[in-house]
């Protein structure tokens, strides 16, 4: 490990010295690459550096314990040879971490679908405020939400939402919410009080480049036509939605959420890249089965991932066992402690893989 991390920290010592080349500033494509690996460097670099100190200050400290005499500088050293001691514990595991291999699309954007399972309106309504619950997540990370398609039924429940997340690190975050989401409470319409249990299921999809995905316009059929829906200023006025068929795959995407066609057009494209690119990644995820049932964020859709039960006001995430009660936060948008404790069980889980190995 210590071999590694004395070629990240010479790598980042020859990125500083290239950014102070002159020639640098002038290339753009350069100085992006650059700062980029900067950036994902410096963690580990700060945390390698700290830990080079600590070492020092335990050799300094043993030193003192050796050579002086007077107790209260005695003391004094004992306390800081302790500290050292434990600092270093400490970033070694955040060291072992930050070195684990990185998920290339951690980076991105996300595109999440939403679509109701078993349990007829009751499913939709609960695709609906589950919906909502990552509007208020996304706006306390001050990250853009933007719709995509969405199919809404008349009592306020939703049959299906595609949008888009944009935000720094979306997918690293996000990608632990896919997955059968599973809801037990008493329906409002439910006159005998009975519980029922209804399923959603999450999928979230990194964006995808024009680079990641080379889309062949042969495969491609593109209509245009009138939005539909409820009203409003550009809805039955203009033939502004837009569907895109892809023949080799079948999919079909339908976007009518913005006011013109090319609009439209460009968030059904954005999203048609970014489920070819999924279905690539989930290819590559199935012939490393192994590997992947090692990692909690990259499981399989139709793994049930998580229970609300309203009678008990809890939430519980099956993939680690964690159950919370605070389901009336959880559904406003405070799901932070669940994506932290999914991101430390992979990181564990992770890292015994690695030992094994």
């Amino acid at each position: 490990m210590f071999d590694r991390l004395e070629d990240i920290l010479h790598r980042f010592e020859e990125i500083l010295n290239e950014l102070g080349e002159p020639d640098v500033a002038s290339d753009q494509n350069r100085f992006r690459r650059l700062m980029k690996e900067q950036s994902d460097l410096n963690p580990i670099v700060e945390a390698y550096k700290e830990y080079k100190q600590c070492r020092q200050n335990i050799e300094d400290s043993l030193a003192m314990l050796e050579e002086e005499s007077d107790e209260e500088l005695r003391e004094l050293a004992k306390e800081e040879l302790n500290e050292a001691k434990a600092r270093t514990e400490e970033l070694e595991q955040e060291m072992k971490i930050l070195l684990l291999p990185k998920d290339p699309n951690d980076d991105k954007n996300v595109i999440v679908e939403i679509r109701a399972g078993a349990g007829g309106d009751e499913a939709a309504l609960f695709a609906a405020e589950i919906y909502r619950m990552y509007l208020h997540y996304a706006e306390s990370r001050r990250w853009k939400v933007e719709l995509v398609e969405c199919e809404e039924i008349g009592i306020g429940g939703m049959k299906n939402a595609t949008f888009m997340i944009n935000g720094q690190g979306a997918y690293s975050v996000m990608k632990y919410e896919s997955g059968v989401h599973r809801v037990q409470r008493v329906p409002e319409t439910e006159s005998g009080g009975r519980i029922h249990t209804s399923t959603i299921t999450v999928a979230v999809m990194p964006e995808a480049e024009e680079v990641d995905v080379q889309i062949d316009e042969k495969d491609i059929r593109i209509d245009v036509m009138r939005a539909s829906g409820n009203g409003g200023q550009c809805v039955n006025t203009t033939d502004s939605a837009v569907r895109l068929t892809h023949y080799p795959t079948g999919i079909v995407i339908y976007s009518q959420t913005e006011k013109s066609q090319l609009q439209n057009k460009e968030k059904a494209f954005a999203l048609l890249r970014a489920k070819l690119y999924d279905m690539e990644c989930q290819k590559q995820h199935d012939a490393e089965a192994e590997a992947r049932r090692s990692q909690i964020g990259t499981g399989d859709r139709s793994e049930k991932i998580r229970t609300y039960n309203f009678p008990q006001g809890r939430v519980t995430d099956h993939r680690i066992g964690l159950t919370l009660y605070k389901l009336d936060k959880i559904m406003n948008g405070d799901i932070q402690e669940i994506i932290d404790a999914c991101i430390a069980a992979d990181q564990t889980a992770k890292l015994a893989k690695m030992q094994e190995d």
